[in-house]
């Protein structure tokens, strides 16, 4: 670990942990006119960076009459630390798009030029003036910029499990269908969700402060998570049919509300006429190269899968995996993609397995989808760092399960302190650009984990104060069905609990809570900063040009008086969260998982 005691033992400036590198997430295009740079140095290594350079053809004659590069220097802010690294940030907006460049660095003992070549001396002039050596972003090409839908920085994101969310036709309901909510919830399991169920819980989604509904996928399957589609034209029977589902997207509009489906490409399901073709004609199948098989038959005398004729999802046999390379099946799935845009206005796909697909695949799935809507949002089902993915050319956002995995391990199991959470957090934030970041798609439990209050142990305080952490953080947030009453589930099966109605649900803390999250988030917005975390607790800000609102947090099962920064100490204070104005002296005092978010007045 690099630290101050490290510093002082040592004479010389730590190069091995200063790191740039261009075109990347540490130099990258905001907009078509905005240029980010970033530099990694170690933790209070240096004490200032500056950013060297110009336009590369900036020329001027110097006093002897020669031409020589023009360098100007800015100074680069600290904008976020570790404890390993200082993060550095400037902003600058090249006139003519160009930009050659190098940062000097000052450790308080030396200074030195960090340039594409290396670490040189700021006095060597020689390669001061090598304009070749510097860094470089050649040219901010408009169309280059990574751009995704303006709605998404805006949208509250509500997932939900049709199956299990609400019953609003009882004529469709599967024949094994079982009591709402009873029994034990098992992956076969029928209770009778569907689409008009949804449409009839639109105005109470409304209610909490919901505006976009993402929802698991919807069309024909005979299980009851519909991830082996059979008919991707059509909507599952259990849960309506296409008239309904343009009824929903329709009042959902109407309301102000997206909708996202899941699109499941990465594989199939057994029954689809596609891979039946398969099992019944062999390698005769017009189907064959669909699909990867290894060799034929794919089924046994009896009529079951032959583990290991063909790849699969993870090791199901039912999910035969799709050659989304092959011209006819990948067009094939692009049209269903284009129909459910073009057919019922949806705003949104969600990209299932999407890691396991090409990057050719989702960049003519982009272009394509694109067209059709500009203004659609693509979401990758991602679990690791997803860069490659999110270069502006296929994705606009993944799952961001980094973020998941912080606020989970900070709050709800304590596998983490304080200083672990920045960390966490903070090399999300650099690992993409911050537009990327803006559009994240931010969760704390899906169809696929534990729920939040089941790893909470049912603590209020913890769930509480997740939620306040999950919608005051940069990205788009997203809470799972059930949410708000407290709905529990150990794992991906038990996660889908029937969703609780009671008439006094608006009324449920969690309820509440979340409300006033996503009221507080639907006004402010912005940047973040951790400006002090210690002993568990954390102060941090958001801010933009127009405001600046701290958030106070202790993340302890006990009441603990937290020590104020410069901007809050002895101040007047309009406290948010409560809406109340408080007086603040030295120090504030929070009970166990308490929080305030305030405005300095």
């Amino acid at each position: 670990m690099y630290n101050e005691e490290v510093r002082r033992g040592q004479l010389k400036m730590i190069k091995q942990a200063i790191y740039h590198r261009a075109k990347s997430a540490y130099a990258y295009a905001y907009d078509k006119e905005t240029l980010h740079i970033r530099l990694r140095s170690a933790k209070n290594d240096i004490k200032s960076v500056k950013l060297l350079g110009n336009d590369p053809y900036d020329w001027q004659p110097n006093e002897k009459g020669e031409y020589e590069w023009c360098l100007k220097s800015t100074p680069m802010i600290k904008q976020h630390s570790t404890s390993e690294f200082d993060y550095w940030f400037i902003e600058i907006k090249p006139t003519y798009r160009r930009f050659k460049y190098g940062f000097i660095l000052n450790d308080g003992i030396e200074e030195l030029l960090f340039i594409e070549r290396g670490f040189f001396s700021v006095e060597d002039e020689v390669i001061k003036k090598d304009v070749n050596s510097y860094f470089a972003f050649p040219y901010l090409n408009a169309e280059d910029v990574f751009k995704a839908p303006d709605w998404v920085r805006d949208t509250m994101w509500y997932q939900i499990f049709p199956e299990r969310f609400a019953n609003g036709d009882d004529s469709i309901s599967p024949e094994n269908v079982l009591p709402w909510g009873e029994g034990e919830v098992t992956i076969d399991s029928f209770y009778g969700g569907d689409l008009q169920g949804i449409v009839d819980k639109l105005d109470y989604l409304q209610e909490l402060g919901i505006n976009g509904l993402y929802l698991t996928p919807i069309f024909e399957s005979p299980s009851t998570h519909k991830y082996d589609t059979v008919d991707y034209y059509k909507i599952d029977p259990h849960f309506g049919d296409n008239a309904v589902f343009k009824t929903l997207v329709a009042e959902a509009h109407q309301r102000g509300m997206k909708v996202m489906l899941d699109a499941v490409f990465n594989h199939m399901g057994y029954h689809s006429p596609q891979w039946q073709d398969v099992v019944k004609n062999g390698e005769q199948s017009v189907y064959k190269d669909w699909f990867f098989i290894h060799e034929f038959p794919v089924v046994d005398e009896e009529g079951a899968p032959i583990i290991g004729t063909y790849e699969t999802f993870s090791f199901t046999p039912y999910m035969p995996k799709i050659n989304t390379n092959h011209k006819e099946a990948k067009q094939y799935l692009i049209n269903i993609a284009l129909y459910w845009i073009k057919e019922f206005g949806i705003d949104a796909w969600r990209l299932d397995v999407a890691n396991e697909i090409s990057h050719e695949f989702w960049r003519d799935f982009r272009k394509a989808v694109k067209a059709a809507n500009p203004d659609l949002y693509i979401v990758g089902e991602t679990w690791h760092d997803s860069y490659a993915w999110l270069l502006g050319d296929q994705c606009d956002a993944v799952m961001n399960y980094p973020l998941t995995k912080a606020i989970l391990e900070f709050v709800a199991t304590n596998h983490i302190d304080d200083q672990g959470f920045v960390d966490t957090i903070v090399e999300a934030l650099y690992r993409y650009p911050a537009n990327v970041n803006d559009v994240m798609f931010n969760l704390l439990d899906s169809h696929d984990t534990p729920r939040l209050a089941t790893l909470a142990d049912g603590c209020e305080g913890k769930i509480k104060l997740a939620y306040l952490l999950l919608y005051s953080l940069i990205g788009s947030p997203c809470i799972f069905y059930g949410s708000e009453v407290g709905l529990e589930g150990d794992n991906d099966t038990r996660s889908r609990q029937c969703m609780i109605w009671t008439d006094a649900a608006c009324e449920m803390p969690y309820f509440t809570h979340l409300k006033r999250c996503i009221e507080l988030r639907k006004e402010y917005s912005g940047n973040l900063e951790f400006i002090y975390h210690h002993q568990n607790t954390l102060i941090y800000r958001k801010f933009d040009e127009h405001h600046s609102i701290y958030f106070i947090i202790n993340n302890n099962p006990y009441h603990l008086t937290i020590p104020l920064i410069p901007e809050l100490k002895n101040k007047e204070v309009h406290e948010l969260y409560g809406n109340q104005i408080l007086s603040f002296d030295e120090t504030v005092s929070l009970d166990s998982y308490g929080f305030m978010v305030v405005k300095a007045r």
